[in-house]
């Protein structure tokens, strides 16, 4: 029974939606979402984006040489705050990616209105924080949906 499993969200075209409701956790004592917070609603729609093309974390740690993710760089434009009980979209693009390198774009909103746009570079990793090409198997599942593709 997979009743219980929590929503990894869907894709259309290359986009992928992660669904995010606001809990009382999320926000501040004004009930508005605390700025780092929208932080942790990213990366959940960046690694359910990853499961959802079927890669996944644990599979990439149990490598007989593991690899994981670091965001090397990101930046935020908090355009309208989110309040307790919102319901709240995150579109994710994975747009290109060179050597160890990926570049993600992505935008929260709350039905219509935009709310955070958001920019990054991760960079793919061994365990000593060294940077790694990602695994042929990885490209090729996250190939059809880079804009640009430079394996250089």
């Amino acid at each position: 029974m997979d009743n219980h499993e929590p929503t990894i969200g869907y894709f259309e075209g290359r986009k992928h939606y992660y669904p995010v409701r606001v809990f009382y956790e999320d926000t501040d004592f004004t009930g508005v979402v605390y700025y780092a917070n929208y932080l942790r609603f990213l990366e959940r729609a960046r690694s359910s984006f990853f499961r959802l093309a079927g890669i996944t974390h644990a599979e990439l740690l149990a490598r007989e040489k593991p690899l994981g993710f670091a965001i090397r760089k990101i930046s935020l434009d908090y355009i309208r705050p989110a309040r307790i009980d919102d319901s709240l979209l995150v579109m994710t693009t994975y747009d290109k990616y060179k050597g160890a390198r990926l570049w993600v774009s992505q935008e929260i909103y709350r039905g219509d209105e935009l709310l955070l746009t958001a920019y990054s570079e991760a960079a793919c990793i061994d365990l000593t924080g060294r940077p790694r090409r990602p695994t042929p198997k990885m490209v090729e599942k996250l190939s059809p949906f880079f804009l640009d593709v430079d394996s250089s």
